[in-house]
């Protein structure tokens, strides 16, 4: 797969400290881990011109493009967006460079982010304009004038989550410079759907929709006056309700489709209640309707789906996207499914000069077809993962897992998980459970993976796939009215297992639970922790449509940590915005809630602190009330106080909404923020902010952890991805990078051997050391990085000179080992700030006759101390660090004398390869000096060197001793004794040879 990533850094000034603006992190980067599984796309589009060419816009993943009928996908947003959420995306019909995308995706979950406005590229993608409307929410449609692609069309559903006077249809006739209010009814009431006639783009239908979610129930449709569908004949300047043979009363969410090849037929599928819901259309372009289907599939939960197309060559042939994907060809008066890659079934484009040729999407991914649908591309070439939480296992190297959206649990590996399984394979599996998450590893046996599912808690055994459900109440929960539940429990609701008993497992509804065997029998510790407001707890979906999932379950714990230092300190955190804590196991409980802080938002995150059991931190999101400020607050007297640590002024901007707030593990007042738009790190225990997204793409971050030196992260789009060694931010030298180079500590690295690398994906790290080091000021080539070993030996020595060190990469095939060898040869970087280089732990290889190769590819250094040495000018600094043997290997009794001794013998395999090729190389040299017998019998000595030209020629000694080399080299083992003897034999046959050329 080849997935493009725009690398890119946003930094947020906000007058904080000079020290603070003066930190550069560019150095440390994030690496994603995938999935490699499409999640959701709420938008697809293709280019009539192109018929390879499409784009998706993913509600947390921004706009991805394909240029080869969905075989690959590169994101063209990231670097430009300032969210991934898009809403929709129109390709101009007379020039396919020009692309309009409205950001906010219209199907109005829980979790939705929100709009930023519209976009406009002139390059097909390679480059974006923010354009306006920055404040209309999610926007629901964008439509291009054929005629003239700078007048463009967009319907603006609105904030989902509060009033806006920004609802509305805009319409701009210069390519977005300004733009004008066309239709506005109210700031309650925005479009979620806008069709150009054909052939008469002045003649304009609004699809006007009544639109608001809140923590509790969604509201989607309203009173005659609050939706319906408008239509203008003189390019907006004037509207007019239709209404002929529409629903009478209440009205909901409306989509719209106009024939391509008969103007006069216009199609919506309509929410409305009972049998009034369905599909109507018009043959006299609105001017009356018939009802052709009330079919229930048609509206199923309206306000995520509600999706209807045409043919662009038959206005009988109508698709209809929903849960499932319908198709009628008679109409729209009988329908029958379509199958596709996923369910939820969001938006579909079909090339009007060849209509089998077409891209869907759901909540899957987008997936292209060439025959109509009946076969499907893959969706598992998009890195668009939905992640509600993250959670690591104590593996060697340890996996990830979490929740994906609408699929499955996921564990995965963080780095390469075997020394020679293949690269570029996406490694996944289901760990039970379902979508929601989460998913937790059991400390100590990772093979046990305790999960919820919609609130359903089950206990997962990877060695028999056997999922064991051992859910609180045992009742299914689905649909209730919360007020009449026994145990409330929101779908992602939160499981933990104690830090100080791995047998212990909480788990909370409104109450705190505890087991202490795997959920066979529960006990409840506390009572209601939460604010339950008798007004919140309703059937959700209002006035028409009921929809009860168990994302409105209001009034139910969100989180919950017990102290690591502090056994029996627990902290809970309400969806409806209570904080409690217990100092005694759950036999007595206060309500901590910070006093000033605004009610009724959602406790994301808690985070005992690990250096004082009194502190504590807590991440607070009320972006579903409307309020997109961020909370983050930290506690210091076991939550009788409260101080805000995200203020206007000290790093964090006021739209990026709280997620995850983590403290580290070994440095304290090291904090990460994890909010809608992207991560931050204080090293000041949250008093001023500093934006650490490096080369991460703009997505929420929902969960972080720290593990064995790793910042590992969650993402609502982008999956899972990881920050490798943040060992350096622990240093308090960090925090006073002056005029004086600093050399940081590397972390201890364990001595993993993993598979060459590959260029597809997952594309796994090099086993490697990683050594950061601040220059106050560019140097050209006076900075030298030296390794040496407990003795102070140099192991390795890396200049900066650029005639010392040319930067080379050159892959070769090696057909007689069957392997692809890479060679690398790095130059350290001397710019001024952070740089961090990646030492591969590799000692000296064989000579080679070509420079490029020469040494290269040498044997891992042993496990043992070592140190690291900058020198700068003529100022040098150090520091110690240990390489430790892989757990694994340790387990099979593989310890560092067998790996000495392993060492030992493969550099004198390496050297007896290098004075062979050395041989080589000087008899070569000497044959095209000589004449007559001399070079005749050099000839001959040479064919027992050198392999013949040609398909599998015998493999002679050069050859031989590669191979020798390479089976030594491939793994830390015990030499076994056919290889020593087989060295021997190689050494006496190179010095017959050597004593017959007598060179």
């Amino acid at each position: 797969m080849k997935t493009l990533f725009h690398h890119f850094t946003y930094f947020f000034l906000f007058g904080i400290s000079t020290v603070l603006v003066a930190q550069d992190f560019s150095a440390f980067e994030y690496r994603t881990i995938g999935p490699l599984r499409g999640g959701r796309v709420t938008t697809v589009t293709g280019t009539p011109n192109e018929p390879g060419t499409f784009y998706l816009g993913a509600s947390g993943a921004g706009v991805w493009k394909t240029d080869d009928y969905g075989t690959t996908w590169n994101n063209v947003s990231d670097g430009f967006f300032k969210t991934p959420s898009i809403g929709a995306i129109e390709v101009a019909i007379n020039d396919p460079n020009i692309v309009y995308v409205g950001t906010g995706s219209d199907g109005l979950r829980s979790n939705i982010i929100g709009g930023k406005g519209v976009y406009k590229s002139i390059d097909g993608g390679k480059t974006w304009n923010h354009i306006g409307l920055e404040h209309a929410g999610q926007i629901g449609a964008v439509e291009i004038d054929p005629t003239n692609s700078n007048i463009v069309w967009v319907a603006a559903i609105g904030n989902a989550f509060k009033a806006n006077e920004e609802r509305g249809i805009y319409k701009t006739t210069d390519g977005g410079v300004t733009w004008q209010k066309m239709l506005h009814i109210s700031n309650t009431t925005g479009f979620a759907d806008l069709e150009l006639l054909p052939g008469n783009p002045n003649i304009v239908y609004a699809a006007a929709w009544k639109a608001q979610r809140t923590p509790w129930t969604i509201i989607s449709g309203g009173e005659q006056n609050e939706g319906g569908i408008y239509k203008s004949v003189n390019g907006g300047k004037d509207w007019t309700k239709l209404e002929k043979g529409l629903p009478k009363g209440l009205i909901g969410k409306i989509d719209l489709a106009v024939s391509a090849v008969d103007s006069s037929i216009l199609y919506a599928v309509i929410e409305a209640p009972g049998d009034k819901g369905g599909v109507y259309k018009s043959v006299d372009q609105g001017n009356s309707f018939v009802q052709t289907s009330d079919n229930k599939g048609l509206v199923n939960r309206p306000f995520y789906y509600t999706n209807i197309e045409l043919d662009p060559t038959n206005p009988d042939i109508v698709y209809s996207n929903a849960n499932p994907l319908l198709k009628s060809t008679d109409g729209g008066k009988s329908w029958t499914m379509m199958a596709v890659p996923h369910g939820d079934n969001h938006d579909i484009w079909l090339n009007p000069n060849n209509p089998d040729l077409l891209i869907q999407c759901n909540d899957g991914g987008a997936n292209v077809s060439h025959n109509g649908g009946k076969t499907w591309s893959s969706q598992f070439n998009q890195p668009t993962a939905e992640i509600y939480q993250v959670a690591v296992d104590d593996q060697y190297p340890y996996w990830v897992y979490g929740a994906q959206q609408d699929n499955t649990t996921i564990a995965i590996p963080s780095s390469a998980p075997s020394a020679t399984g293949p690269q570029g394979t996406q490694i996944m599996i289901n760990v039970g459970g379902c979508e929601t998450g989460p998913s937790i590893p059991k400390p100590g046996n990772h093979n046990i993976v305790y999960n919820n599912c919609k609130g359903r808690f089950s206990v997962y055994n990877k060695i028999t796939g056997v999922d064991r459900e051992y859910s609180i109440g045992a009742s299914n929960i689905y649909g209730h009215n919360p007020k009449d539940l026994k145990y409330r429990f929101q779908r992602v609701a939160p499981v933990h297992v104690s830090p100080h008993d791995p047998d212990v497992v909480y788990m909370g509804s409104q109450f705190l639970h505890k087991t202490r065997n795997d959920g066979v029998i529960w006990e409840t510790i506390s009572p209601d922790l939460t604010a339950f407001e008798n007004d919140k707890q309703v059937i959700s979906g209002s006035p028409i449509t009921r929809d009860i999932t168990g994302e409105e379950y209001y009034s139910t714990l969100y989180a919950i940590r017990e102290s690591k230092i502090k056994k029996g300190l627990i902290w809970t955190g309400s969806n409806d915005g209570v904080v409690s804590v217990t100092q005694d196991g759950g036999l007595t409980w206060s309500n901590v809630t910070p006093k000033k802080m605004p009610k009724g938002g959602r406790v994301e995150s808690i985070e005992p602190s690990q250096f004082d059991p009194a502190t504590a931190y807590m991440a607070l999101d009320r972006h579903l009330l409307g309020d997109t400020t961020p909370y983050f607050y930290k506690t210091e007297d076991f939550g009788k106080s409260w101080e805000l640590l995200s203020t206007t002024t000290n790093g964090i901007p006021m739209d990026h909404i709280a997620k995850v707030l983590r403290e580290d593990p070994v440095t304290k007042g090291l904090l990460y923020a994890g909010t809608e738009y992207g991560m931050f790190v204080s090293l000041n225990d949250g008093k001023e902010w500093k934006n650490f997204q490096q080369n991460l793409p703009i997505t929420p971050i929902t969960d972080i952890i720290l593990h064995r030196g790793d910042l590992v992260l969650s993402t609502m789009g982008r999956g899972f991805w990881i920050l490798d060694n943040i060992t350096s931010l622990r240093n308090s030298a960090i925090s006073n990078l002056n005029d004086t180079p600093v050399l940081f500590a590397p972390d201890n690295t364990i001595r993993y051997r993993v598979p060459r690398r590959s260029k597809d994906f997952p594309n796994y790290p090099d086993t490697g050391v990683l050594i950061d080091y601040y220059l106050p000021k560019e140097f050209a080539n006076e900075v030298k990085l030296e390794v040496l070993n407990a003795d102070r030996q140099i192991v390795a020595s890396i200049v900066s000179d650029s005639t010392k060190a040319m930067t080379t990469k050159e892959e070769v095939e090696n057909m007689a080992l069957s392997m692809t060898f890479s060679y690398f040869d790095n130059k350290l970087e001397t710019k001024k700030g952070i740089n961090r280089f990646h030492w591969n732990m590799r000692q000296k290889g064989a000579w080679d006759k070509r420079e490029s190769r020469r040494y290269k590819n040498g044997p891992m250094v042993p496990p043992g101390d070592y140190i690291v040495r900058l020198t700068v000018g003529t100022e040098e600094y150090e520091q110690p660090f240990k390489i430790m043997v892989d757990p694994r290997m340790a387990k099979e009794g593989i310890d560092d004398t067998i790996i000495s001794e392993h060492l030992n013998f493969e550099n004198k395999v390496l050297q007896l390869l290098t004075n062979v090729r050395k041989f080589q190389s000087n008899l070569e040299s000497e044959i095209k000096k000589s004449k007559g017998d001399k070079k005749e019998n050099l000839e001959k000595i040479l064919k027992e060197i050198k392999n013949d030209e040609g398909a599998y020629p015998q493999q002679m000694l050069a050859a031989q001793t590669a191979y020798l080399s390479y089976i030594v080299g491939d793994a830390d083992k015990i030499i076994g004794k056919d290889m020593k003897e087989r060295y021997l034999e190689l050494v006496a046959a190179l010095e017959k040879l050597e004593k017959e050329a007598n060179l």
